[in-house]
């Protein structure tokens, strides 16, 4: 590069120079490779990639594309496995970084042990006037009940206390949070929403789905500076999972407004597509200008609403068609009425967005089928938002076939079975289990699956989901033959729910999602070919280095 461009590039901001960078870079080939994409519907192996400018000119046989590009810069590909960029279409990103300075219980085993390490949190941060955190889960510490406030006041008494639970569906809270959030046993249950109470009618603690909101609103906000210390972790986490995009099923204004500005300073490290989080205020602020799409050469998308219809399984807040195999009395929870989530989808739909709505439960499922079916007769262009149901984790066998006909996209996480295996027959019994995470049966009648983890309830790597739909078990391979196996995807299938079915979900099949010319050079390098190793060793997978528009924002250290 010649000096007076060098001079001026030194003068230019960071994500300035890179984009003049781009513009006057030459071709680069990066070979031997073992690489992997879609074309079309067929999956294809190269051994060289070439990009310029930041997007792919093609793949192919090393001596060809050499041939071709014979001016090209070269980058050794040391004959490693090379993979699209992943896509994870369901996730929640602020959450996830927020967790890097909360208390986190996911791996504690044990009330006690959950106790203790809330405790020590407690001693280790005196200065922070209300404990957060989030992971746990009476189910793993086999309580067959929930926790309660006084054991939680055990921990820590004097400062209010409040961890989600791992499904963010539950809150456990302190005496004393419950008192800042003036809740007591004369607090009605709110709609969507249930208080826990004990045999006098007492809150025990525990509030579930929209009953949240009780505590959540007297909680303090995040500054804007927590939230780009969160985004700035949870983009560094992604690069070095190999995961090129995300979908922020859930979006605020302030998130919003952090978004574009790292979009702006180039330090959107995966691309977000995110989603506005119900038609309230955030819309109201959101929304007067449509659609946002392709901004920052498409690094931030914010052309969706997120609805909720009900709760999750694990804290019983699921809506089911019938009661709950395991609480007779119990059906769960719908957040909102038929007339009220017609309207809210009617209100997203016009305006030009696609609806993404939340359904674990059989009649969460139901429902929403039925709300795109009246906006579909009002108005039969809403159909081509390729609008998605989120989770269809519990759906009946009458209902699965509703989602071709009225063009659902399935956005799924498979994860979620294998966490989920410990409990979700006890949940809903044998015959409705037959219509939970049924991957395969929705693949056969030509649904499109948008893979994702829902992160942080689940870990955002993405080569978990992959082992998860390939398998269907854990990590020490249990049970032997899979849990449900009839369900599994195959690995192709898999592959391409979490790189180019990911971005047909978000509208964005023609820029990311596979290596064909034209489109991003957002690809991955990785230690091993998960298309060749023991399905049970694809989790173990580990990113050596993960590329964006043609620009290197991960190596593991000594990759190279």
């Amino acid at each position: 590069m010649n000096q007076p461009l060098l001079k001026l590039l030194g003068a230019l901001p960071m994500a300035a120079a890179l984009v003049l960078g781009q513009a006057q870079a030459e071709p680069t080939v990066v070979a031997p490779v073992k690489g992997y994409t879609f074309e079309g519907e067929k999956l294809v192996t190269f051994s060289a990639l070439a990009f310029d400018k930041g997007r792919v000119l093609g793949v192919g046989d090393a001596a060809s594309i050499a041939k071709q590009y014979p001016d090209a810069r070269k980058v050794d590909g040391q004959g490693r496995t090379m993979l699209p960029g992943l896509i994870d279409a369901h996730g929640h990103v602020f959450r996830i970084g927020f967790r890097q300075s909360e208390v986190v219980v996911t791996e504690t085993r044990t009330l006690a042990e959950a106790v203790a390490k809330i405790k020590a949190y407690g001693q280790a941060n005196p200065a922070r006037q209300w404990i957060m955190g989030s992971g746990w889960n009476q189910v793993i510490w086999k309580l067959d009940r929930f926790p309660t406030a006084a054991e939680l006041d055990a921990a820590i008494s004097d400062r209010p206390v409040t961890l989600r639970r791992v499904d963010a569906h539950a809150i456990w809270a302190n005496t004393k949070a419950l008192q800042m959030a003036g809740i007591t046993r004369d607090t009605p249950d709110p709609v969507g929403g249930r208080i826990e109470r004990d045999a006098k009618g007492e809150p025990t603690g525990i509030l579930v789905d929209k009953a949240q909101l009780l505590l959540t609103k007297v909680m303090p906000p995040y500054t804007d500076a927590e939230r780009r210390i969160a985004l700035d972790s949870a983009m560094r986490h992604f690069a070095s999972l190999g995961l090129t995009g995300v979908g922020d099923a859930g979006t605020n204004a302030d998130e919003a407004r952090i978004y574009r500005e790292f979009a702006d300073a180039g330090k959107l490290t995966s691309r977000v597509y995110a989603m506005i989080n119900d038609v309230g205020d955030d819309y109201k602020l959101l929304s007067p200008k449509g659609p946002v799409k392709g901004y920052a050469d498409d690094r931030f998308n914010l052309s969706a609403v997120k609805l909720f219809a009900d709760g999750a399984l694990g804290s019983r807040g699921a809506a089911l068609l019938e009661p709950y195999s395991d609480d007779h009395n119990n059906k769960g929870l719908l957040f909102m009425d038929d007339t009220v989530l017609r309207s809210k989808v009617r209100t997203a739909l016009k305006a030009g967005y696609q609806v993404n709505v939340h359904a674990i439960g059989d009649a969460a499922n139901r429902q929403i089928l039925d709300a795109f079916e009246v906006a579909y007769k009002e108005d039969p262009s809403g159909m081509a938002r390729r609008n998605r149901i989120e989770h269809a984790q519990v759906v009946s066998l009458q209902d699965i076939p509703r989602f071709k006909t009225l063009g659902l996209i399935a956005s799924m996480q498979p994860t979620h079975a294998t966490s989920d295996m410990n409990m979700a027959e006890d949940r809903v019994g044998k015959e409705r289990i037959k219509g939970a995470y049924a991957w395969q049966t929705f693949l056969k009648q030509g649904t499109v699956i948008a893979g994702g983890s829902d992160f942080p309830v689940e870990s955002a790597n993405p080569f978990y989901g992959l082992h998860a739909a390939v398998t269907r078990t854990d990590h020490q391979g249990k049970p032997i033959a899979g849990w449900h196996p009839e369900e599994a995807m195959t690995l192709p299938q898999a592959f391409r729910a979490f790189t180019l079915d990911a971005a047909y979900a978000e509208h964005q099949e023609k820029s990311i999602g596979s290596l064909e010319a034209g489109k991003w050079a957002d690809f991955i390098v990785v230690d091993q070919d998960p298309f060749t190793v023991a399905p049970g060793d694809i989790w173990k997978t580990q990113v050596l280095e993960t590329w964006v528009a043609g620009e290197q924002v991960y190596r593991q250290k000594a990759a190279r």
